[in-house]
């Protein structure tokens, strides 16, 4: 009887063990894309501390129960993206219902408007001043293709990509940096 019970707290022992690694591990992976998600729901500093509170708890106490049947990332982000709707609805709640809160205005002032719309077209005729094989490279680059994507679409291989890439972004430095 005796053993029975130093085997049980011995599990309990490895299991608590295997779950500060687990958590740990899945923190130090996942956690900055975890605190952008925390940061869409908390307005203040204050509160994305709070929250990541309640976050990191409710992941401690949800891996006892985690099963496998989705990846810990996904794992994670489900309980961050829980925890944060519970605090937005907590948070509305209690705030005062004749306060409108306005939205923010994301949308750049006519200056800033401006001087992006003068910035791209200064790198859009950069590009264009490029020679072909590295005008090629660099706009499907900058569409987010991967190399071998590129090679695919080009003919070429992964390696000349990889040279053809270099060079563009070294021969748009110069172009940018001469013009300024």
């Amino acid at each position: 009887m005796l053993g029975d019970s130093l085997l049980a707290d011995l599990r309990l022992l490895v299991n608590r063990k295997t779950r500060e690694q687990q958590f740990e591990r899945i923190t130090e992976e996942h956690g900055a894309g975890i605190s952008r998600v925390i940061s869409s729901y908390a307005r203040t500093p204050a509160e994305h501390e709070d929250l990541t509170q309640e976050v990191g708890l409710a992941m401690w106490r949800a891996f006892a129960t985690f099963r496998g049947e989705c990846s810990e990332r996904t794992f994670a982000f489900r309980i961050a993206h829980n925890q944060g709707l519970t605090w937005a609805c907590r948070r509305k709640r209690h705030a005062n219902l004749d306060e409108v809160e306005e939205p923010p205005d994301y949308r750049p002032t006519p200056e800033a408007a401006l001087d992006q719309h003068e910035r791209r077209e200064r790198l859009l005729n950069a590009i264009r001043a490029l020679p072909l094989g590295h005008r090629q490279v660099l706009t499907l680059a900058l569409e987010e293709l991967s190399h071998d994507e590129i090679a695919d679409v080009l003919g070429i291989t992964t390696n000349n990509v990889a040279v053809r890439l270099n060079r563009a972004k070294d021969a748009l430095r110069k172009i940018l940096g001469g013009s300024s």
